[in-house]
């Protein structure tokens, strides 16, 4: 049973307002092994320092090994240049993020703010269709000393609501992503936000570093299961943290942090992951540095 048809038949025993019962993987569902689970290796494009025109860009990356690039959207760069340059390079652009949920969250007080943000987001998902990708990463609110926890929970929520509409018409994903920004800070409520929503095409885009502040990883990846689309990957030190400062702790490589790597990668393939992709969220460079990103992640993704 997947995720689509179980919330279905859930909601025809409990009715459409209840929350969803934990999801499982089809494989446990059905007593079956799980598969083996697969990750395309994808970055930002921020992170690509080269100085070349996009085509270019987008050819190096495919020959340091990756699959594919997510890109910021709404984009600057024309989407007909951006389709010339996928097609050419042969590159993949599974995935994009709103650039809007920041200056204008969709917990915002003002309505005119969020209404500003929901039809930015709604300008990702027509993009991410058009490049082929199926999924938009959106923070899902702040909370700030303006803004209370519970005013951005529930003012989050009818948001990503009102978005649904925008999901179905384009069949695309919207990925909610844990970020430092005061909210949804357990595995636990993070999986309740995404059940109170209760739609096949809302789940988690989950940060594999962000975490590490005040959790860990595989705890997040077992409790979120089957809501989590998509993977971001980045690496953390607590120790930096304590002695350099909160933000220094994300100035370390892959592989040389406090992320528990094969304890994570295992976590994945137990709860079966169906998204495909694990992205590059790290401090960029020129095709030496995305060279050593590209052969840190294949040691991670080894460890599936």
């Amino acid at each position: 049973m997947n995720r689509k048809n179980f919330i279905k038949s859930a909601a025809l025993v409990v009715g459409a307002t209840a929350v969803a019962a934990p999801f499982v993987s089809a494989s446990v569902s059905q007593g079956k092994p799980a598969t083996k689970v697969t990750l395309k290796k994808s970055l930002g494009y921020g992170m690509i320092k080269e100085d070349l025109p996009l085509t270019d860009k987008f050819k190096l990356v495919k020959d340091l090994g990756f699959d594919g690039v997510e890109l910021n959207s709404p984009t600057d760069i024309g989407k007909n240049e951006i389709l010339e340059a996928k097609a050419k390079s042969g590159i993949e652009l599974p995935s994009v993020v709103n650039k809007d949920h920041w200056s204008k969250p969709l917990s915002d007080p003002d309505p005119a703010v969020r209404q500003q943000c929901i039809q930015s987001v709604a300008q990702s998902l027509q993009d991410v269709k058009d490049f082929g990708g199926d999924t938009v990463l959106v923070v899902p609110g702040v909370v700030n000393e303006k803004v209370t926890y519970e005013q951005a929970y529930n003012t989050a929520l009818n948001s990503i609501r009102e978005l649904i509409p925008y999901a179905e018409k384009t069949g695309m994903q919207i990925g909610l992503e844990n970020v430092w920004n005061n909210f949804l800070l357990s595995p636990v409520e993070a999986k309740r936000f995404i059940d109170e929503i209760n739609h096949p095409l809302i789940g988690w885009y989950f940060d594999i570093g962000n975490i590490l502040r005040y959790g860990w990883p595989e705890h997040w990846i077992k409790t979120l299961n089957s809501r989590i689309m998509k993977l971001h990957i980045k690496e953390f030190s607590r120790e930096k943290m304590n002695k350099e400062g909160l933000w220094k702790g994300f100035d370390v490589n892959l592989l040389d942090g406090d992320n528990n790597w094969p304890v994570v990668m295992k976590t994945i393939s137990e709860i079966n992951h169906k998204g495909g992709w694990i992205t590059a969220e790290v401090s960029g460079g020129d095709r030496t540095r995305l060279k050593d990103i590209s052969e840190r992640m294949d040691k991670i993704i080894s460890y599936l």
